[in-house]
């Protein structure tokens, strides 16, 4: 089984490797290497995503490189920081280019490439709105295929107008600790499902 988790932190490898962000990712991906599971992971701040809702928007464009990731993975799961209460902007370019999976319905089936793949998300950030962030987030997922199962989200959020950063936090909090294995678990569990009782036809 593969997974795939896609960092929107702000922050590039060339200006800084450390975010909370990646930390936070980086627990997921142990949890699931726990399990068996193949784990890769894409930076998206390091990368050219051009704006766009298709699959290749031409010259320069490093999207379909991480389209092509996402095809092959049983699960995927995005990384974001809050940034005045939302997703970060890199975590909407990443959502605005899956857009296109929904003109890429498979004739025969009506599924979009997506479907038959389960999705989490891993939110930080000194403020509140980690359940608004994981809402925005999981029904743009759900609304290009994803599937979302129990309790597929980790977070941690600082006291508001704090100073402390997650990476800087010398141990895992043990209730992120809990939702991160939760998450992985059962990311795991529902994509072992779905590989072995595909969804149906939604033709007529």
């Amino acid at each position: 089984m593969q997974a795939l988790t896609i960092n929107c932190s702000l922050k590039s490898t060339a200006k800084d490797a450390v975010s909370s962000t990646a930390r936070l990712l980086d627990e997921v991906e142990a949890e699931w290497r726990k399990l068996g599971i193949d784990v890769q992971s894409v930076r998206a701040a390091d990368l050219n995503l051009l704006p766009g809702v298709t699959s290749d928007e031409g010259p320069g464009d490093e999207w379909p490189a991480v389209r092509q990731r996402i095809m092959a993975a049983d699960i995927v799961v995005i990384g974001t920081p809050i940034w005045l209460g939302q997703p970060s902007s890199v975590c909407k370019r990443v959502l605005e280019r899956m857009d296109a999976f929904i003109s890429e319905v498979d004739e025969n089936t009506g599924h979009m490439p997506a479907y038959g793949k389960v999705a989490g998300v891993a939110v930080v950030g000194n403020e509140d709105g980690a359940h608004h962030v994981c809402a925005e987030v999981f029904q743009a997922l759900v609304d290009v295929g994803f599937t979302i199962p129990a309790s597929a989200s980790t977070y941690w959020v600082g006291e508001a107008m704090g100073s402390t950063n997650y990476v800087d936090l010398k141990s895992t909090p043990e209730k992120t600790a809990g939702t991160t294995r939760t998450l992985a678990r059962l990311t795991h569990h529902l994509a072992s499902l779905l590989r072995t009782a595909r969804y149906p036809s939604i033709k007529p």
